[in-house]
Order: structure tokens, then sequence, then C-alpha cells
């Protein structure tokens, strides 16, 4: 993702979008001078431009002084209307999962190679949990990661298992040719789950939402061990994503996050 820069308009409205647009999967903490770089603009206009955006909320600067994306563009993807939609329909079966379990239950999109969180509701269990309502995380290393990975376009799999697997924890399938076996059981069998991969303490499992034939979210839960319960709550999910994929029936389709990106 690296060359996928935004090329500067003209107006000033242009050099702001080309300051947004520097970051991507590769780029998500930059300096000042190194967005200057990326957007191709002069050190003091991307410092003007950038004071501004910081003051509206697109960019945020962190403790190290670098920029990062800002959480009001969060809060306004949030109004495209499959997400808002996605959100708003599935809040009550995320609630009867967690009324029914107390186990942290997510919901969650892919967003390019990534898996991005829409919604969670926390559990009672002490599992340590790091994913936040807006966060991204690696594909390979989360339930509800491997359930949209599994069901992605070949391209994309091909691309995340030909790329460096991140290891996360001790336990975090970094082998390709295991995580590829694990997408087709998954696929198959309509379930994936994670044991420690992502933090230590805490397993996941998935499902995904389908509307019509097509998987475009899923529902995952992460509890502190799968050992006795992984059927009963892989049940539990399903139902919930049926319940979630009819409620989704009529929502614009050309604005999923799973679509978009590739």
């Amino acid at each position: 993702m690296a060359g996928n820069v935004s090329r500067p308009g003209t107006t000033v409205t242009g050099r702001a979008l080309a300051l947004i647009g520097a970051f991507d999967e590769d780029h998500r903490r930059l300096t000042l001078t190194e967005l200057a770089v990326r957007a191709e603009l002069p050190l003091p206009t991307a410092h003007r431009l950038v004071a501004e955006l910081v003051a509206w909320g697109a960019l945020a600067r962190a403790v190290d002084g670098r920029y990062v994306v800002g959480r009001r563009l969060w809060d306004i993807g949030l109004l495209a209307p499959f997400n808002a939609g996605l959100v708003e329909v599935a809040s009550p079966f995320l609630h009867d999962l967690y009324g029914a379990t107390l186990a942290t239950v997510h919901l969650a999109v892919r967003d390019g190679a990534e898996v991005l969180y829409l919604d969670r509701l926390a559990g009672h269990a002490s599992v340590p949990v790091v994913s936040t309502v807006g966060s991204r995380l690696p594909l390979h290393a989360t339930g509800v990661g491997k359930i949209l990975l599994a069901h992605a376009p070949a391209d994309v799999q091909t691309q995340i298992l030909g790329s460096d697997l991140a290891r996360i924890t001790p336990y975090t399938v970094t082998q390709p040719g295991t995580l590829r076996r694990q997408l087709t059981r998954a696929a198959r069998e309509g379930w994936a789950t994670t044991v420690e991969e992502m933090s230590l303490g805490a397993c996941s499992v998935a499902v995904p939402i389908r509307r019509g034939t097509d998987v475009v979210a899923a529902l995952g839960m992460v509890v502190p061990s799968l050992k006795n319960d992984r059927p009963r709550l892989v049940a539990a999910l399903q139902v919930a994503a049926q319940g979630v994929g009819r409620a989704i029936s009529g929502l614009p389709e050309t604005t999923s996050p799973s679509s978009a990106r590739g």
C-alpha cells in the first residue's frame, strides 16, 4: 500500500484531502514532514492545513508528536448507509448474545487487509480484549478476521497469505499453509476460532453474516476458553447472524466496506 498516495489538487480542499490520503495501512502514524512528502505539498502549506485538520478532528496528534487519523472521520464513516444500517439492525442481536453468554461480543467487517470493529459489548469475564469500536486488527489473528478472510476474494487471500504474517503472541498462526487450511475449514464449516492468537488468555469464535449469498460482516465472541462451550457459542452466533442477515437485506450494497476496498 506504500505507493498509494493521494496527489494534491489545486484547491485547498484537494490539498487537505491529499493529507488525509497520505495515511494507509502501512503509514498510520506520520510526522509533519512525512505528511508533506507523501501529500507532495510544501512544508509550510502542510503545517497550516494539518493544524486546521487537527482542530476539526480529522487528524489527531499522538504523544510522540506524530499524526494519526482522527476519531471524527470514524464517526462520519459510521453515517455511511451500510455501516449505520448494519450497526443499527445488528444491535438487538448483539445484546441478545451478550445477555445469553455474558461474553464480549463483536460486530466486524473486512476493510482491505484488516478487520474493522463496528460495535462491541464488553463481557463480564476477566478476559483481555484488545479490540475497541473503530479499531482495526490483523485478519489472520482474530476470529472475526479469519471468518471474513475465509470468504474474501481469492486475490485478497493471496495477498494476506503471501505477506509477512505478524506474530502477536507465541500462539499466532504465521505459517501460510496452516492458515490456508484453517480458512478452508472455516469456509466449509461456517465458523472460525482463535486460541490466544491476539492476546494471551483470550479465545475467540466467529461466524459470517450473509446478505443473500455474500458474506458482508461477521459476529464474534471472546471468551477465556472454547474447550467445552464452542458448539453452544457457534449455535448462538449462527442464529444471531441469520437474524442480522435477514434484517440487512434492504440496506444499500455499494457502501459495504468489504466490497469497497478489495
